[in-house]
């Protein structure tokens, strides 16, 4: 072996000897339990479980997770509150007593809805099952179905079950629905607003009339009613635009508009207040909001003394398209051009000198 190839063979034997003693290094830097110990967490206690033997479960730490029949991990165990929603999903939440965050997760771990709720409900109505949740921001409820498909492009200020049934509320509207295999049936709506210091009520039992109707278009219908009156009783540019463009201004009268004789018109009260499905001749959708308005009239007579009149005065705000994005209000007026005046009065006139002398000759 000459000089050169000992050099070669030397130099491999040092990098041998290096390597060996790296291996070495490493395994004894790895913990023991690690070693050992398979990576899967521990299921300490059982919980809950569903129809296809999953199972809730908490580990050492106290936390939440879902594992199958033969104790596979589905659901890591990082969750402070675990419940099943349905065979796809878990009601889930992460945080700390009233500071719970709660959402939806898959059986894969995966986030479906987020954790934005401050709490999640189960409702069971009619046969039917939904959730409503609470939003942490605002205290605002979403309504899902059971698959947590949202039931409505809208919050609520309550979701809960009455008779059988779901009720939601919003602001003066109470809406009732039933349970069907279509999906949620509208069953009835009421509705109380104010226009002006007025309040009023409007009632809709029509089965017919509410699968036309949703709540947010019962909503703008007495919205933009409560608008009209206003400006048929003060002539408010301001409330005339919130209801339709100035070019269509004219549709939109005003409560007797042009009488001389009128000094003021008050609104004393609203009544008979009802909505109607009404013809129209393209086939589009098109209601009608109807009431009555309580009036308290102040005018001069054909002597020019001022005098007060009370009546009431019925009118109608119609409206058209199928739905909320369509929906818009196309006139409205009062069914009278003018108030229901007393007739004039007559006065007796007093007897002149000559028909007293005429009287007393006759008797004569």
């Amino acid at each position: 072996m000459n000089k050169q190839t000992r050099l070669v063979v030397s130099f491999l034997f040092v990098v041998l000897i290096i390597l060996a003693a790296a291996i070495t290094h490493f395994y004894l830097s790895v913990p023991e339990n690690t070693a050992t110990k398979s990576s899967q967490p521990e299921i300490v206690r059982k919980g809950a479980a569903d129809g296809n033997g999953h199972f809730i479960f908490t580990d050492a730490n106290g936390r939440y997770g879902v594992a199958d029949s033969e104790n596979r991990i589905m659901i890591a165990p990082e969750w402070t509150d675990l419940r099943f929603a349905n065979t796809e999903m878990c009601i889930a939440a992460r945080g700390i007593g009233n500071s719970k965050q709660f959402g939806c997760v898959d059986f894969d771990g995966n986030v479906v809805i987020p954790l934005i709720y401050s709490g999640i409900s189960k409702l069971e109505a009619g046969g039917g099952t939904y959730f409503s949740a609470e939003s942490s921001s605002d205290g605002r409820y979403v309504l899902y179905d059971r698959h947590f498909e949202p039931c409505f492009r809208r919050t609520w200020s309550s979701c809960t079950v009455q008779d059988d049934g779901l009720l939601l509320t919003d602001g003066g509207g109470r809406y009732s629905f039933s349970h069907s295999s279509d999906g949620l049936l509208f069953n009835r709506a009421v509705y109380e607003g104010t226009s002006g210091t007025c309040p009023y009520s409007v009632e809709i039992n029509s089965r017919v009339l509410l699968s036309k109707l949703s709540p947010s278009m019962i909503e703008d219908m007495t919205r933009i009613t409560e608008k009209y009156i206003e400006y048929a009783f003060t002539g408010s540019s301001e409330a005339l635009s919130e209801i339709t463009e100035k070019k269509h201004a004219d549709d939109f009268r005003e409560l007797f508009r042009g009488d001389s004789r009128l000094l003021s018109k008050k609104l004393v009260g609203i009544s008979d207040v009802h909505i109607y499905s009404v013809r129209s001749k393209n086939d589009i959708p098109c209601y009608e909001v109807a009431f009555a308005a309580d009036t308290e009239l102040a005018y001069t007579n054909e002597s020019g003394e001022q005098k007060s009149l009370r009546n009431k005065y019925k009118a109608a705000v119609r409206f058209s398209g199928g739905s909320e994005s369509e929906l818009k209000a196309v006139s409205a007026q009062f069914e009278k051009d003018a108030p229901d005046y007393p007739q004039p009065e007559v006065k007796d006139e007093k007897p002149s000198d000559t028909d007293e002398r005429e009287k007393n000759t006759e008797g004569e």
